[in-house]
């Protein structure tokens, strides 16, 4: 195997002679910044076209829109946390740890009140998951749309959490024996509110105040958010308020008329929490096109499932007719984003790349139509489908739908 890379990477490598490298350059004659130049870190200015970016026409208004993060330039499994794609419904809300308040009411034992520093004082746990939009892929329902990797998949990210296991909350409070529900209400100006079972609460959702190790941002939801762990990203409700207890669910405007999907047959699909198990080729694809000609060319992809781990994923070059298996590289964590990758030699023929995962629990992502056989065209959320990359001989990309 070492003989291989070996020879691949001669491969690949540049002849002697570049000036790039036998050439002194600019950054080798002059002394650079003090340690205090940048006293928050920032990125290199050479990677300032890492950004998230929105699709303006999709929504009416900023303040409750979306914009998406760019999954075609990051690698591993952890979303640095300024690229992590925004959700909005009424503007990010700005407010002051040392006044914002959780309070836990409804059918409890004992009604409560924390502050920030309150929640600190709880045993705390460090969750790596990931979060998706329940309307990520949406607009590809009904073929082809979005010419970018980021516009079709960016409504993900995954992080590691810090915060406190909502059940030592709901302990504190104690729950009734009637109390089978939990509303979570945000203190933004949009008052999102949402139901969640109480097998969920006390199962593994986490109230976070921290974010790869840092304070959550303010689009992220500062100072404290819910995380529910592989459930649709709008059960995460950010600027977390009010935790309410009760005995049904309380059909809030987010769970009827949003959030839901019309079936043929007429009827509505509600109560769709878990993100099934999706993939996607990151690179290349239309934002990140193959510009080194033929030869050695790696394939790199995402995946992921509100069911755990995932197991396997495979590759296709044509279009599904034949597959093969990627190798997962880095932590495989339940319930988080895991990082694919192929290794193969393009002969510059045009190619149909396509990712198909499988997790734990023996799901497998299905095609576009297997989907809308069962969905119908009339669905905004959970579209799970393999997606598809045309690569043309010159390496440009483009969205296109293989079905």
């Amino acid at each position: 195997m070492a003989g291989g890379a070996t020879l691949a990477a001669a491969a690949t490598a540049r002849a002697a002679g570049d000036p790039a490298i036998t050439e002194v350059q600019d950054w080798n004659r002059y002394l650079g910044d003090g340690v205090d130049a940048a006293p928050y870190g920032q990125p290199s200015e050479f990677e300032a076209h890492v950004v998230r970016r929105d699709v303006p026409w999709l929504t009416a208004d900023p303040v409750s829109s979306i914009n998406f993060t760019p999954l075609h330039d990051l690698d591993g499994i952890i979303t640095p946390n300024g690229v992590c794609f925004e959700r909005h419904h009424g503007g990010t809300a700005i407010i002051d740890p040392a006044e914002h308040r959780l309070m836990i009411n409804g059918l409890v034992d004992k009604q409560l009140v924390f502050t920030m520093d309150d929640l600190k004082r709880f045993p705390r746990e460090n969750r790596v998951y990931f979060l998706e939009c329940a309307a990520n892929s949406g607009m590809e329902w009904r073929g082809a749309q979005l010419n970018g990797c980021q516009f079709t998949h960016g409504m993900v990210h995954c992080v590691v959490y810090t915060g406190v296991p909502l059940k030592y909350l709901l302990e504190e409070a104690g729950v009734k024996t009637n109390g089978k529900w939990v509303l979570a209400e945000g203190a933004d100006a949009a008052a999102m509110t949402r139901s969640i079972p109480m097998e969920k609460a006390l199962e593994d959702c986490l109230v976070a105040f921290k974010m790869n190790g840092e304070a959550l941002r303010p689009e992220q939801g500062y100072p404290i958010r819910l995380c529910v762990p592989g459930w649709e990203g709008n059960m995460w409700v950010k600027w977390l308020r009010r935790i309410e207890v009760g005995d049904e669910p309380w059909a809030q405007r987010e769970e009827t008329s949003k959030y839901t999907d019309l079936l043929p047959d007429g009827t509505a699909r509600r109560h769709t929490w878990v993100m099934d198990v999706k993939s996607v080729i990151t690179s290349p694809s239309p934002q990140a096109p193959i510009t080194h000609g033929r030869g050695r060319t790696v394939i790199s992809g995402l995946a992921w499932s509100g069911n755990g781990k995932v197991t396997r994923v495979d590759v296709s070059l044509d279009g599904g007719r034949n597959w093969q298996t990627a190798r997962l590289d880095g932590p495989s964590l339940s319930k988080a984003l895991h990082r694919f990758y192929f290794d193969f030699d393009w002969d510059g023929s045009p190619l149909l790349i396509q990712s198909r995962a499988m997790d734990e629990a023996g799901f497998i992502q299905p095609t576009k139509n297997e989907l809308r056989a069962v969905r119908g065209t009339n669905s905004i959320y959970h579209n799970n489908g393999i997606q598809t990359w045309h690569v043309k001989g010159d390496g440009v990309v483009e969205n296109v739908e293989v079905s």
